[in-house]
C-alpha cells in the first residue's frame, strides 16, 4: 500500500533525476571534446530513465506529475557551467550522485534495479573526468598498463609523524620544566609521555588502516557480485571511464571488452578504475602502519627527553630546547622536499613555531609551580 510519504519521495526522487539530466545535457553542450560531451549524453540518457522510473512509481499511486522543468538550483548550476566551465560543478554533481547511491539503498522500490548501481558509477566517472580533465588522445598503452607513480606520501607521514612527536613532547618537557620539578620528574614525564603519544599514534594509524582494508574489501565483494550478475553493465561502466579519459568510443568499448574476458583480469580492472582502488595494498599493513607511526613519533619525541638523561637544572633545559631546534630546522628541511619552498624559511618557520609552542607551556608551567608552591 502507498502512503502519503512515499508520493512525496516519488516526486522528489523524480526531480532530482530531471535536474540531473538537465546538468547532464549542459555538460555536453558546453563541452569542446566529443567523446567527453558523448558521455555526458549518454550520462543524460540514464537519468532520463531514471525519472521515468519514478514518473511511473508516481502514477501507480495516484500522485500528480509536475512539468519536467529543471528547479532553480539545477537551472542555477547550468548557468555555473555555462559561464565559468564544466569545472566549477564536476565536484557538486559527483556529491548528489553519491547521495543518490546511499539514499536509494534505504529505498525497497529499487531493490532489483541499476538505479544505486548506476548512482554511484555516475560519481565515479565525475571524479575521473574532474581528475584529469579529459586526457587527449594518446592514452591507450598508459590505460593499459599498469603504473605507480612515487608520491610523496611515506616522506609527508615521516615528517610528520616526528614532527609530532618533538613539538609535543618538547612543549610537555618545558611545561613541566617551567613547574621547576626535579630532573627526574622531568624525564619520567618526558618518557611517559613519548610511550603514551606513541602507543596512541600506533593506535590510531592502526585503526585507520585497518578499517580502510576492511572497507575496501567489502566494496570489492560488492564489485565481485556486480560482475557476476551484471557484466555488461559492468563493461559499460569501464568503457565510459576510458572516455572521459580521452578514448574514442571503438577504443572504450574494445579495451574494456578484452580486460572484462577474464573475470579475475575484470575484477581487478574494475577495482581499480571504477573504485580507486589498489587490490594488491588495500591501503597497507594496519600493523606495519601502526609500528612505523610509533617508532617516528618516539625519534621526535625523544630528543628534548635525552638531554635530562645526563644533565640537571638550566642546562639541561637550555641543552633540550637547542637539541629541538637543530631537529626542528632539520624537520622543515625535510618539508622542502614536499612544497618546494626556500630551505631557510621552511626551516626557520618550524623552528619559531616549536619554540614558541615550547616557551608557552614553559610559561603555563611556571605560573602553575609558582601558585602551588606559594
Amino acid at each position: 500500500m502507498v502512503e502519503m510519504g512515499d508520493t512525496a519521495r516519488y516526486q522528489a526522487n523524480w526531480q532530482d533525476e530531471i535536474d540531473s539530466a538537465s546538468l547532464y545535457r549542459t555538460l555536453a553542450e558546453t563541452e569542446s571534446q566529443p567523446q567527453l560531451a558523448e558521455v555526458y549524453l549518454k550520462l543524460a540518457e540514464t537519468e532520463t530513465k531514471h525519472a521515468e522510473f519514478w514518473a511511473d512509481r508516481l502514477r501507480e499511486a495516484g500522485g500528480t506529475l509536475p512539468d519536467a522543468r529543471p528547479s532553480w538550483r539545477a537551472r542555477t548550476l547550468s548557468w555555473l557551467a555555462r559561464r565559468f566551465g564544466a569545472q566549477t560543478i564536476l565536484p557538486t554533481l559527483t556529491a548528489t550522485e553519491r547521495a543518490g547511491h546511499a539514499g536509494y539503498l534505504s529505498q525497497p522500490e529499487v531493490t532489483g534495479t541499476s538505479l544505486p548501481a548506476d548512482e554511484r558509477s555516475h560519481a565515479t566517472l565525475l571524479r575521473t573526468i574532474d581528475s584529469t580533465a579529459g586526457v587527449e588522445g594518446s592514452v591507450l598503452a598508459r590505460l593499459e598498463g599498469r603504473h605507480r607513480s612515487a608520491s610523496g606520501n611515506a616522506l609527508r607521514a615521516a615528517v610528520l609523524g616526528a614532527n609530532d612527536g618533538l613539538v609535543s613532547n618538547l612543549s610537555l618537557v618545558m611545561g613541566v620544566a617551567g613547574a621547576a620539578l626535579s630532573g627526574s620528574a622531568i624525564l619520567i614525564t618526558g618518557l611517559a609521555g613519548l610511550l603514551a603519544g606513541a602507543g596512541s599514534m600506533a593506535m590510531g594509524e592502526w585503526l585507520s588502516v585497518q578499517s580502510s582494508r576492511e572497507l575496501y574489501q567489502r566494496q570489492i565483494a560488492i564489485e565481485a557480485e556486480e560482475l557476476s550478475e551484471t557484466p555488461a553493465e559492468e563493461a559499460e561502466e569501464l568503457a565510459l571511464i576510458y572516455q572521459a579519459k580521452g578514448l574514442t568510443e571503438p577504443q572504450s568499448r574494445e579495451l574494456a571488452a578484452r580486460l572484462l574476458a577474464d573475470e579475475q583480469t575484470a575484477l581487478d580492472t574494475l577495482t581499480r578504475e571504477e573504485l580507486g582502488i589498489n587490490p594488491e595494498e588495500l591501503g597497507g599493513s594496519a600493523w606495519e602502519a601502526a609500528g612505523t607511526s610509533f617508532v617516528l613519533f618516539a625519534l621526535g619525541a625523544i630528543v628534548p627527553v635525552a638531554p635530562f638523561a645526563v644533565l640537571t637544572g638550566m642546562t639541561a633545559v637550555i641543552t633540550s630546547l637547542a637539541l629541538s631546534a637543530v631537529a626542528l630546522f632539520g624537520i622543515g628541511a625535510a618539508i622542502t622536499l614536499l612544497t618546494g619552498r626556500s630551505l631557510l624559511y621552511s626551516g626557520g618557520r618550524q623552528v619559531l613555531i616549536g619554540l614558541a609552542a615550547a616557551a608557552l607551556t614553559y610559561g603555563v608551567g611556571s605560573l602553575i609551580g609558582v601558585t602551588l608552591v606559594g
